[in-house]
């Protein structure tokens, strides 16, 4: 008990991906670059779709609950990471960290779910356009973000707590870029077996099943393409799928070797490399990939310049 109250008034110590790196400042550079660019575009496209009405349809709305996500997620991990490299202060309060890891696993949560609910809205309008409206009704839409919202901050909740009880008689230095539970539970000084396999069943719950849906949903659009007499249809529809599934694959393929396969088949130099693209590489690239080539959405940036901007030009 004094050694967890000892952590509790200390906290701990992240030595994350920039500590273990041989460019640290390079490396510094390139996460301040990727966080300038996440917080950029994100912002873009949530203030595109939010001000243009013509995007104000289900599958924009799920990208902007994505958008949303992106933005703060990136924002509980980069920032820190950052300013503690320039000030040579990597220390977390217990408090801080406790906030980090519940907010942390709600967005990426949040995400995982936000992420089938979205193949599922493509699996709609590619597979049953006729009945798009009725399937994807605005109600519809957002019960699916609030499900999403909702189921992954309960879980964050339990396992935060549950993490945190466990008492840290190890040592302080907790080796990973930010306070997650696999590399917490390393410190823990009592058996965390049974706590190890809840992790691991919430995992296949957040990351697999869904996982599972999105490829049921793309199969079944595959299918349905293939089928298509439109080639320009076919392409568009080809486009749009590509585009989320490499979304899925980068996002999916990192949260899935820290959460679900076992530690002993990954180091913490791994998990570190690997917890940068779900937290930092992903949100950066999000937006780009869907919006970059998206007709709607460059037309509609295009037109809230015109609108704002250009009037403004004209008077000087």
């Amino acid at each position: 008990m004094e050694l967890r109250n000892s952590t509790f008034e200390s906290g701990f110590i992240l030595v994350g991906i920039l500590d273990d790196s041989g460019s640290p400042e390079l490396l510094c550079a390139t996460i301040t670059a990727l966080y300038m660019l996440a917080m950029t575009s994100n912002g873009l496209l949530l203030l595109v779709i939010t001000v243009d009405a013509r995007l104000h349809v289900p599958m924009y709305l799920l990208l902007r609950q994505l958008s949303l996500i992106d933005l703060l997620f990136t924002s509980v991990v980069s920032p820190k990471a950052i300013v503690d490299f320039l000030l040579q202060g990597n220390t977390i309060s217990f408090v801080g960290c406790s906030l980090q890891l519940f907010s942390a696993m709600t967005l990426g949560g949040s995400e995982d779910l936000l992420l089938a609910f979205m193949a599922y809205d493509r699996y709609v309008a590619i597979c049953h356009p006729l009945n798009y409206m009725i399937f994807m009704s605005p109600k519809i839409c957002w019960l699916m973000v609030a499900i999403s919202w909702i189921l992954a901050s309960l879980s964050a909740l339990g396992h935060a707590v549950y993490t945190m009880h466990f008492p840290f008689c190890m040592s302080r230095e907790i080796r990973h870029l930010l306070c997650e539970v696999p590399p917490l539970l390393k410190l823990a000084c009592v058996d965390t077996s049974q706590y190890e396999l809840m992790v691991y069943v919430t995992g296949v719950i957040f990351l697999l099943l869904p996982l599972s849906a999105i490829f049921t949903s793309y199969s079944l659009i595959l299918s349905t393409v293939l089928h298509m007499p439109s080639n320009e249809g076919r392409k568009k529809a080809l486009f749009t799928c590509s585009s989320h599934l490499t979304v899925v694959g980068m996002f999916y393929g990192g949260a899935t070797f820290m959460y679900v396969l076992p530690s002993s088949f990954h180091s913490p130099q791994q998990d570190n490399i690997i917890s940068v693209f779900y937290t930092i590489i992903t949100p950066a690239l999000n937006p780009l990939i869907y919006s970059l080539r998206n007709k709607e959405v460059i037309g509609a940036f295009k037109r809230i310049l015109g609108r704002h901007i250009l009037p403004v030009h004209s008077t000087l």
